[in-house]
């Protein structure tokens, strides 16, 4: 690398000028000045501005240009090594040109042939992707780095053998002809300036929609062809709240796509694999659902018991099979060989088996983590299935998520989007809130305190749905030989002098289809009570104090917020039910007032009751938690509801 002085030329930021505008737009006749605002960042985007070219086959070539500012040395450690990712089955990428301006006036050229294109970071699902990497060297605060990266292909990859030099009919996205893109207009770094650019035949239609904010639009003729252009300047970094829904339903970003609707892609989706040949029946496979189905009368055991197989025998792994990647299933012979694959696979399966059983059953996908908007762009992640029940029904199922789950389709994915590939073509479909009684959790406690202050007693838990798979995941997935262990840890949570005398959790706990869960306990914790200089006892009731906490997703929800600007989510709606007697030593009584609550609205209810009957102190509470995905508006309800619960689990006094 050599550094050469540098001679500014002046460039107009336009909004509808070329690639070359874009990429040194950031200068301004001398050395670039920021506000105050900017000064604690580490780092600041002075530019970023992405223009795309899109062919009549669908084929995007981008021009990638980023200009930072480095502003700390913390941003200096954080600049010096450029990553950018992509798919080699889809998409190539290069770094163009890097250069490194100083603050002194002059300037380093990175050489770009010194980049790396290395295997990408990978768990559980290894397709060969890749990153592009550059070490910058050592950096100072006032450097500004000015790059700019050459990317050809589109998302995702279909029927495509390994790439082949020189060959870029792999770079034709698998619906030819069509371009989509979602854009975050969103950045961890304040950002000046964001641009992005696409010029499209003059022919192609093409619909968009900014959500969450606005931006600068505008539409050209330029040689023939249609130039879109938006733009957004003074972005600050987005700020997170916890537990919030994802970036993508909350900060500003941009849907574009040429297909007219959902519909279109839908059947789409369909023929694609029909034409592939994705749910071929085989005998070996055949013959296994006519074993599952025998004895089955009606249609929902069927579907119920080959929805479990399958996603109690499909192990989740995905390595690239080279054709049939992306938007395409493996074919059945595939999968039921192979007993493992990733969320197509799994879904692929089910699809096959239903069909081998007698149903009409489709492939669906759907965005695991956030909304899917009404421009058809496709915002996807995960794959499931859909069947037609004879009352024409169409009823979603996820093997994916359910191996050992009583559920046929995992309420924690409540609220999403899906849509099924039909050959009548469907439109987007919305899975729908799952009522908190399906995935009720209730422990139930009979306990004695004596003058020591030694607790005594049995507890029952018992839970259904979601909750049933949390906690006997044990039973299901981990070792026999953990069973007493994981049991006896419950109480230790509670108390560490706590001693299981038994536990009973039944014959056959791996049985998920057999009934709810069901375990009891039986206990003794010695100096539960903290002993009070003048004969009291201070402790929380049993069943609020710390137990089972993994199944009570909501007390990870800080509640402490008293208002959100942005929706948040929770595990799976849910209820809560504690309930506890608890026999005082002889002439103890409760120090507090008997407390009686109850409340109700949009996101969650509570009622809860505590008082003493004799010598017993009897405590009940009731949450009702009724979404997973919770609008902002929702968070009042929620709050005063889960903040009292938490209230019945204070330290109480008790005293003679």
């Amino acid at each position: 690398m050599k550094k050469t002085k540098l001679f500014f030329v002046g460039a107009a930021i336009l909004i509808g000028g070329g690639t070359a505008v874009h990429a040194q737009s950031w200068r301004n006749d001398g050395a670039v000045s920021l506000d105050k605002q900017y000064a604690d960042y580490p780092c600041v985007n002075l530019l970023d501005s992405t223009s795309v070219t899109v062919e009549p086959t669908g084929q995007g070539s981008f021009a990638v240009c980023r200009a930072v500012r480095v502003q700390t040395t913390a941003g200096a450690l954080q600049q010096r090594i450029l990553k950018y990712d992509y798919d080699p089955l889809t998409a190539a990428a290069t770094f163009k040109r890097v250069t490194i301006y100083h603050a002194d006036g002059t300037y380093t050229s990175v050489d770009v042939t010194k980049a790396c294109d290395y295997a990408a970071p990978a768990r559980a699902i290894y397709w060969g992707a890749r990153q592009i990497m550059l070490e910058l060297g050592a950096l100072q605060p006032g450097d500004i780095i000015d790059y700019e990266i050459d990317k050809k292909g589109f998302t995702y990859a279909l029927l495509s053998d390994a790439p082949q030099s020189g060959d870029d009919s792999r770079f034709i996205p698998p619906m030819r002809g069509q371009f989509y893109d979602i854009v975050p207009f969103w950045s961890a770094d304040p950002t000046l300036r964001k641009v992005y650019r696409v010029s499209l035949p003059a022919e192609k239609e093409m619909q968009f929609q900014f959500y969450q904010g606005s931006c600068a639009s505008s539409m050209r003729y330029e040689d023939g062809r249609k130039v879109y252009t938006f733009a957004k300047d003074a972005i600050l970094p987005f700020r997170r709240e916890p537990n919030m829904v994802d970036f993508y339903d909350a900060a500003p970003k941009l849907m574009m796509s040429t297909t007219a609707d959902w519909k279109e892609k839908s059947r789409w989706f369909y023929g694609v694999n029909e034409d592939y040949g994705s749910f071929t029946a085989i005998p070996e496979a055949q013959k296994k659902v006519d074993e599952l189905i025998r004895g089955k009368k009606t249609e929902l055991e069927k579907v119920a018991v080959l929805t479990h197989w399958v996603a109690d025998n499909i192990r989740y792994a995905g390595i690239s099979m080279g054709k049939g990647e992306g938007f395409t299933l493996h074919n059945l012979k595939m999968n039921y060989t192979d007993r493992c694959g990733v969320c197509k696979d799994i879904a692929g399966t089910l699809i096959a088996f239903l069909r081998m059983a007698g149903f009409e059953a489709f492939p669906a996908m759907t965005m695991a983590g956030s909304r899917v908007e009404t421009i058809p762009a496709d915002h996807f992640n995960h794959c499931v299935a859909v069947v037609k029940l004879s009352d024409g029904t169409m009823m979603p199922l996820d093997p994916t998520w359910v191996p050992f789950c009583r559920e046929l389709w995992s309420s924690a994915e409540q609220q999403q989007n899906y849509l099924p590939g039909t050959p009548e073509g469907t439109d987007l479909c919305l899975t729908p809130i799952s009522d908190p009684e399906n995935h009720y959790v209730r422990i139930k406690a009979q306990n004695t305190l004596d003058e020591k202050g030694t607790l005594k007693g049995t507890f029952t838990i018992e839970a259904e749905g979601q909750s049933d798979s949390n906690i006997r995941r044990i039973f299901t997935t981990g070792f026999q030989s953990e069973w007493a262990h994981t049991m006896e840890r419950q109480l230790l949570n509670v108390s560490p002098k706590a001693r299981l005398k038994s536990v009973d959790y039944g014959r056959t706990p791996k049985d998920y289809q057999r009934a709810p869960i069901q375990i009891t306990f039986r206990y003794e914790i010695p100096e539960y009570a903290l002993k009070g200089d003048q004969g009291e006892m201070v402790f929380k009731p049993f069943v609020l104090n710390n137990l089972y906490t993994q199944v009570l997703s909501y007390l990870r929800i800080d509640t402490s917020l008293e208002k959100r600007a942005y929706g948040f989510k929770d595990g799976c709606s849910r209820l809560v039910e504690m309930e506890e007697n608890l026999k005082l030593p002889a002439g103890y009584e409760w120090q507090g007032k008997e407390k009686q609550d109850q409340m109700d609205g949009p996101g969650a209810g509570f009622t809860g009751h505590m008082g003493q009957n004799g010598n017993q102190l009897q405590v009940k509470t009731s949450l009702r938690l009724k979404k997973r995905v919770y609008e902002a508006s929702d968070w009042e309800s929620f709050r005063n509801a889960v903040n009292t619960a938490k209230g019945y689990g204070e330290y109480i006094v008790v005293k003679k």
